[in-house]
């Protein structure tokens, strides 16, 4: 149990409070919402990806209003939108982990080696990173779309090429902050009596640089999950991500929905816009809250504002103030064996 304790998400649950305790559970809601869509698409939605007409052989009909049969209506090509988003979810879901999971492998390597080892090693590294991370990410990400998909996307096809060129985009960010991390920890008293004890370059690396470099990279995982989110959105809408016959994608059915607005057609566009929202305000609420909690500063700001209020509710009030004051008073005149002055009217001074 201490261990899950520690674990990241549920240790900033644990020490969130007021407002950003409710931001951090409700992004948790919302991602764990779309990974459930994700797991369940098959059981959620009614229809597959790319269904367009029934078991008997009707077809559904293009740009059908919402209805029974289809609760948020058909697309302009005959697909149910409702479904489309459902198995969206499955797509976007395996992007992020695929694109992430790559990325922070190559990112935290070369980090971890380049700030070590120094050198002209390091200077190649950090001007290649460099300028990766000042080119467009969108436009570096069409590229290499194109490049390796060849303008073919089957399903995991296409998915591994959103996956490889977003992971392109994200990995000189993750280069960058565990190279930073790395040149000040190898300047470390631990790291110095490491080397001092004959420890290997490798073991140091990976027992003692390692564990201290890579503190930050779940924040970095879930602010980085958003963006691929809107890449692989951006890809698709630009016609470059995966095939409608292949798997459902948002940004897709998006581009598709276009001339459908200027119709008064508003089912097609909205609920994959709104999925994209919702996905993208999920992650950034959790990326965010975790952000807020691995600040020093505003965690003593919350513990500073908590020790003034228990200070202040700790305080006398100004009644039991007068109250303590004056008890006293009576107190030690009877100890002392003094009466209080009588209280003599004007008729008995007369």
């Amino acid at each position: 149990m201490d261990i899950l304790k520690r674990l990241p998400v549920i240790s900033h649950v644990r020490q969130a409070v007021g407002l950003q305790r409710g931001m951090l559970i409700a992004g948790l809601v919302i991602c764990a919402l779309v990974l459930l869509a994700a797991a369940l698409a098959p059981l959620i939605a009614p229809y597959g990806y790319a269904q367009m007409a029934y078991e008997d052989g009707s077809r559904f009909g293009a740009q059908q209003a919402p209805s029974a049969a289809h609760i948020w209506g058909t697309t302009v090509g005959g697909y149910d939108v409702f479904s489309r988003v459902i198995w969206g979810a499955r797509t976007a879901v395996s992007v992020i982990v695929v694109a992430v999971a790559l990325s922070l492998f190559a990112g935290v390597a070369l980090g971890l080696i380049s700030g070590y080892i120094g050198g002209w090693l390091d200077r190649i590294l950090v001007v290649v990173a460099d300028a990766v991370y000042a080119f467009p990410s969108l436009l570096l990400a069409i590229v290499m779309a194109i490049v390796i998909s060849g303008g073919q996307s089957s399903a995991w096809g296409g998915i591994l090429a959103a996956a490889f060129s977003i992971t392109v985009v994200f990995i000189p960010q993750y280069f960058r902050v565990v190279r930073a991390e790395t040149v000040r920890l190898k300047a470390e008293p631990f790291v110095e009596s490491a080397i001092v004890l004959g420890a290997s370059r490798t073991r140091i690396i990976t027992k003692h640089v390692f564990r201290n470099a890579t503190r930050t990279l779940p924040l970095i995982f879930t602010l980085n999950a958003s963006e691929a989110i809107l890449t692989l959105a951006g890809l698709g809408f630009l016609g470059f991500g995966i095939e409608p016959s292949s798997a459902a994608e948002w940004g897709y059915d998006l581009n598709k929905s276009l001339s459908d607005v200027t119709s008064g057609i508003w089912w097609t566009s909205v609920w994959p816009g709104i999925a994209i929202v919702i996905t993208v305000l999920g992650i950034t609420l959790v990326g965010e809250s975790m952000n807020d909690l691995n600040d020093p500063r505003l965690r003593l700001r919350r513990r500073a504002g908590s020790t003034s209020k228990s200070r202040a509710a700790e305080a006398p009030t100004t009644a039991e103030v007068a109250v303590t004051t004056s008890a006293p008073t009576s107190e030690a005149s009877t100890a002392s064996g003094t009466a209080p002055a009588p209280h003599t009217s004007q008729e008995d001074q007369a």
